[in-house]
């Protein structure tokens, strides 16, 4: 999708993101992770190269991936994590993954991770991913991802892991 076509998706998206991530928290908590997901979706479809695939079950979206190009003003800690590492080149963001959970363990997620990167030139892919997302750590691995590292929020590398991120990566073949 072009970002014309995911702005103008941006509840459906939005819809999923809560359904995909969704918990016992509150009504006011699930709105306000809502919201804070359209703030940072907003930003991520004006980056130039923003890239996003949609799987459907009939007419309904199920499941999400969207990515794009990063240079130095990319998401905390990508850009010192990836720099001076083992592959040069360019490197391409999967900034948002998400599967309606009663379609999880069918290879959706993998399929819409292919259909992403094979439109991408770039020599490296990175995701950030809590710790605690243990089904998401534990995907990455099957799927031969690497850890890189662990930065804050905000960027800084550290290592109290209960505040930070994890940055994982993949070299791309072309």
């Amino acid at each position: 999708m072009s970002r014309w076509q995911a702005e103008s998706q941006r509840e459906a998206v939005a819809k999923v993101y809560v359904e995909s991530y969704g918990t016992e928290d509150s009504a006011a908590d699930r709105a306000s992770d809502r919201e804070e997901f359209l703030e940072t979706f907003a930003d991520d479809v004006q980056r130039p190269g923003f890239d996003m695939v949609v799987a459907a079950s009939g007419p309904r979206p199920v499941a999400y991936a969207y990515g794009f190009p990063v240079g130095d003003d990319g998401p905390s800690g990508i850009a010192e994590l990836t720099s001076g590492g083992p592959v040069s080149g360019p490197v391409f963001v999967l900034a948002e993954l998400m599967v309606l959970p009663d379609f999880r363990r069918d290879g959706v997620a993998t399929r819409l991770i292919e259909q992403l990167l094979m439109r991408t030139n770039a020599a490296q892919v990175t995701v950030r991913v809590h710790p605690a997302n243990e089904s998401g750590v534990s995907a990455l691995r099957a799927w031969g991802w690497t850890r890189l590292g662990t930065v804050e929020p905000t960027g800084g590398v550290v290592t109290a892991v209960d505040t930070a991120v994890e940055i994982w990566s993949r070299t791309l073949t072309t």
